[in-house]
């Protein structure tokens, strides 16, 4: 039976999250008090409720590059130790009460050493603020780090993520304004990545095109697309139904997993409406669709939230949702065995579960 989602149905199915940021998901509060102690003093307004909302204005201007100029506030209240690991707990915490099961959660170190920390007390900070989040067992959290691709440590960032693989650190990105800075000006970073037997996605396809998504893929070893929305571009719909172009054909056939943001598309002009957002062609072509936050504060959502849009834009239902829970349990950067463990242990139960309460309430 496919149920469609209620909002208390789609709280409580499990869910997995590929894509979202530390710094674009900490809660009004926190941002307002940690401001206060640590004597920053540029936030538009101390209101909490009308923080909240400036934060979501200021990401509906329809361009990625606005949109990631509300992230100066948050940084700038990330600077210190004690917000690190306050921030990454709430966010653990946040997501858990969510009903999120997984998470890889991904940060920009660089951008937090402006106070005088090191890349790894950075580190630190971050770990032990998750560690302490998952402590209930209900949620596992990994790390990616992110390099800014507009700047020049995506080395001295590959080197910190390989570092800290046995913490909890599970991959590397490059993240930030996407047109004018190409992956592959990082290929370094990614080459050394891959003689390191390790883990990389890449944000790609999501305010650039087809060459971002293709760079990523083929010259930089991306195993995952961070948004890589654009593909649709390769897509042509004619009388007799889609043609796949040799890129979209290639990332289908290779199950190559896309982190799209629904919200976040349309907070950033990709798309008009969630009704527009090709994730429902994509998942009726049978791509690896994976549905993600992306900033949870800036695009005011959450796992559960845009589980229910893409419910009433697309008639999606429990099934499709534990669809694309499993979809992105498979493209989790964690050993397999853990992803099975997750999948079979609480993903695939709990989804019985729902179902048969589904069912019962149905009779």
């Amino acid at each position: 039976m496919n149920a469609p989602l209620t909002p208390d149905l789609a709280r409580r199915a499990p869910k997995a999250l590929l894509h979202d940021h530390l710094d674009g998901g900490l809660r009004p509060a926190s941002v307002v008090e940690l401001a206060s102690e640590f004597d920053y003093d540029g936030l538009p307004t101390h209101d909490v409720d009308e923080l909240a909302r400036w934060f979501n204005r200021g990401a509906k201007r329809n361009d990625l590059v606005l949109y990631l100029e509300t992230f100066a506030h948050t940084v700038a209240v990330m600077q210190h130790r004690d917000a690190l690991e306050r921030v990454a707990y709430e966010c653990g915490r946040d997501l858990a009460d969510d009903g999120v099961v997984y998470a890889e959660v991904r940060f920009a170190p660089e951008l937090h050493i402006e106070a005088g920390l090191t890349l790894d007390e950075v580190m630190d900070a971050v770990i032990a603020g998750f560690t302490r989040a998952q402590a209930p067992g209900d949620i596992t959290i990994a790390v990616i780090c992110s390099a800014m691709r507009t700047a020049a440590h995506s080395m001295d960032i590959a080197r910190l993520a390989t570092r800290w693989r046995d913490a909890g650190v599970v991959g590397f990105d490059i993240a930030g304004a996407e047109a004018g800075h190409p992956p592959s000006r990082h290929l370094d970073a990614f080459q050394f990545v891959q003689r390191e037997n390790f883990h990389s996605t890449i944000h790609a396809g999501e305010a650039f095109g087809l060459p971002s998504i293709w760079e990523a893929l083929q010259y930089c070893g991306a195993a995952r697309l961070g948004h890589g929305v654009r593909i649709v571009d390769d897509i042509e719909s004619g009388p007799d139904g889609e043609r796949l172009g040799r890129l979209a054909a290639y990332i289908r056939d290779r199950r190559v997993p896309l982190e799209l943001c629904p919200t976040s598309n349309v907070n950033t002009g990709v798309v008009p409406t969630i009704a527009d957002h090709p994730i429902g062609l994509l998942r009726r072509l049978r791509f690896r669709v994976t549905v993600n936050t992306d900033n949870r504060l800036m695009s005011d959502t959450s796992m559960s939230n845009e589980m229910v849009q893409l419910s009433q834009a697309f008639g999606w239902g429990l099934a499709d949702a534990e669809w694309l829970t499993i979809n992105a349990m498979k493209s989790a950067f964690i050993p397999f065995p853990d992803r099975l463990r997750i999948i079979d242990g609480i993903v695939k139960p709990r989804y019985a579960l729902l179902r048969s309460e589904a069912d019962m309430g149905a009779r």
